[in-house]
């Protein structure tokens, strides 16, 4: 089954549109708003103004973290309100809550990302933080708002780190390909061909994104359509392989060091190693979008880069990437991330 967003809109400085939008997508006269503390003190009037001059009413669910118990508390809050649609609105923890909150509960969902950080915004699956971090399968997004305005009002680190997500697209890519000839696993070409166009934006741009900035509304759209190649997929394959793995092995080995797009431009370093790929062009071109290519630059050590490397494939085992026929010692890994220069 293929579910795709029905709605796309990205503008600029079109916050104030949010409230039609919603009302002419979902109708209805109450949503649920789940989102961050700091997203709602910066947002929060320009929301609650452009909602109640459409009409409709909101009521605020705060999220501080992505752990199994905040998807619960969620969940509980907003069948209390029984609201007509969930909305996530803020960064990739919000947008995962809500996504996952309107899937339990049967409601419609809709994405309103604050920052350009991973391909979450559009994709149907979940980061569910726990002692063994995984996925989840949710809806798609009803419809998504973009305003790109506040999208640049974001760090710039959480827009390099989505420059980071959409390279790793070409590991993965590389990875399913593997796993259907090894395995005779579904490989779908079309859904592979836009994760790859997507990351090849970042990679054809990132010279000019040096020289003139990372242009977001090009980054956005490259995520949307990311999103949208796992939508068609049915599977989060065309957009996570082994540098995935290697970033939820860190997740778990050094949490909170990193943002996700950050740890897995660094895996895609050493990945495409692996692959015998241009591995030095994946490193130049995350150093022009001005995100890390050393493990230091995340303040993680060289025996944590080891270790995640040894743990990642068990993470999944089931899913056929390239570290099912590499890194079989700390010897290895030791030497792989050398070579690539993450240590």
């Amino acid at each position: 089954m293929m579910e795709l967003p029905r709605r796309i809109v990205i503008g600029e400085q079109n916050i104030a549109n949010l409230g039609r939008f919603l009302a002419d997508l979902v109708g209805g006269s109450r949503v649920s708003l789940v989102s961050g503390y700091s997203v709602r003190a910066a947002l929060g009037d320009a929301v609650e103004g452009s909602l109640e001059g459409a009409g409709m009413e909101c009521v605020w669910h705060m999220s501080q973290d992505n752990g199994a118990e905040a998807f619960g508390e969620a969940e509980r809050a907003v069948r209390r309100v029984d609201a007509d649609a969930v909305v996530g609105v803020g960064g990739g923890r919000s947008v995962d809550i809500a996504k996952m909150t309107a899937t339990t509960l049967g409601k419609p969902y809709v994405s309103v990302p604050t920052a350009a950080s991973h391909d979450g915004m559009v994709s149907p699956f979940v980061s569910v933080r726990g002692d063994r971090p995984h996925s989840l399968v949710a809806s798609s997004p009803l419809g998504v708002f973009v305003d790109l305005g506040v999208i640049r009002q974001a760090p710039s680190r959480l827009l390099a780190s989505g420059c980071g997500d959409l390279i790793a697209n070409l590991i993965a890519v590389r990875d399913w390909q593997l796993g259907h000839k090894k395995t005779g696993e579904y490989y779908g070409r079309y859904s592979a061909s836009l994760a790859l166009m997507s990351a090849n934006m970042v990679m054809e741009n990132a010279g000019a994104f040096a020289r003139k900035g990372v242009e977001v509304r090009l980054v956005v759209e490259a995520l949307i359509s990311a999103g949208v190649a796992a939508c068609i997929a049915g599977s989060s394959r065309p957009c996570s392989g082994a540098e995935h793995l290697f970033s939820h092995a860190l997740d778990q080995i050094s949490p909170g060091r990193g943002l996700h797009g950050e740890k897995c431009g660094i895996g895609s370093i050493m990945m495409a190693n692996l692959h015998g790929m241009d591995w030095e062009g994946v490193a130049g071109a995350l150093r022009d979008v001005g995100a890390p290519t050393t493990a230091a630059d995340i303040g993680v050590g060289a025996e944590e880069v080891i270790r995640a490397l040894r743990m990642a494939q068990g993470l999944r085992p089931e899913r056929y990437t390239i570290l099912k026929e590499a890194i079989p010692d700390d010897e290895s890994a030791r030497r792989l991330a050398a070579q690539t220069g993450v240590i």
